[in-house]
């Protein structure tokens, strides 16, 4: 058979691959929870007052493959997984590696400088490896949740500056959002207003825009605030939720 008899054409309609990152408490877990019949893979116990499906609390990696393996191979009702969080799978990850070479830190893995932090991006590859089977052999949706962390960003174009990104290795935040179809900042929208400060003094205070200490969205674009892309044409903000997400990207791909 030709090569040639491979091409295909027109939009891909499979369901996404979305990671979203954001402050402790932001609505991530909640983002999930309202995706299509979500099952929950757990790395942190933070999903008690949540309603949903999930795996008991993955202390290895090995429970996390495990998991993410049953979801390939069993027959089950779920449309969409939810891995929560990715940081902390990423300490398993390195708890693994850590084992393997007989190691208490990742620095010493390997022999050292930083080669700890390389052999974790093939771990990474593989669980990304099984979750492209759950989308492509189960049809499911798939949803990272990371927490966030501020980093200095150094600009070739500029002077370097602070910007919100996954609190992960730079190896691995770069391997995953290069994979995913959409990256976003989950954050709440405010403003900063000046107030006096003694002696004649101003200080810069957050001020919530919206009800309830600020309206929640996701950030799709990469600024000098955050790290975020995606594939889908979205609109540079967008409320957090799924039900917006999901209507606003049907609309993007007509």
């Amino acid at each position: 058979m030709s090569i040639l008899a491979n091409i295909t054409t027109g939009r891909d309609n499979r369901p996404p691959r979305l990671m979203i990152y954001g402050q402790e408490g932001v609505g991530k877990s909640t983002f999930g929870a309202n995706a299509p019949n979500p099952i929950f893979i757990q790395t942190e116990d933070g999903l008690g007052e949540i309603d949903c499906a999930k795996f008991p609390l993955a202390k290895s990696l090995a429970e996390v493959t495990s998991a993410l393996q049953a979801l390939l191979k069993e027959e089950h009702p779920y449309q969409t997984v939810v891995i929560d969080s990715l940081d902390w799978l990423e300490r398993l990850i390195f708890d693994d590696i850590c084992r393997a070479y007989g190691v208490r830190s990742i620095e010493k893995a390997d022999g050292g400088f930083g080669h700890g932090y390389t052999i974790a991006v093939n771990y990474w590859r593989d669980i990304l490896a099984l979750l492209d089977e759950l989308r492509n052999k189960r049809n499911m949706a798939v949803i990272l949740l990371a927490h966030a962390k501020v980093e200095r960003f150094e600009d070739p174009e500029s002077s370097a500056y602070d910007r919100y990104s996954p609190r992960l290795h730079k190896l691995a935040a770069g391997l995953i959002s290069e994979w995913a179809d959409a990256a976003m900042f989950a954050t709440k929208r405010f403003r900063v207003q000046k107030e006096a400060s003694g002696f004649s003094g101003e200080r810069g205070i957050a001020a919530p825009i919206g009800a309830g200490g600020g309206d929640r969205i996701l950030r799709t674009n990469c600024g000098p605030a955050c790290m975020a892309k995606n594939r889908y044409n979205l609109p540079e903000e967008i409320p957090l939720s799924w039900q917006a997400f999901i209507q606003i990207l049907m609309e993007a791909k007509k």
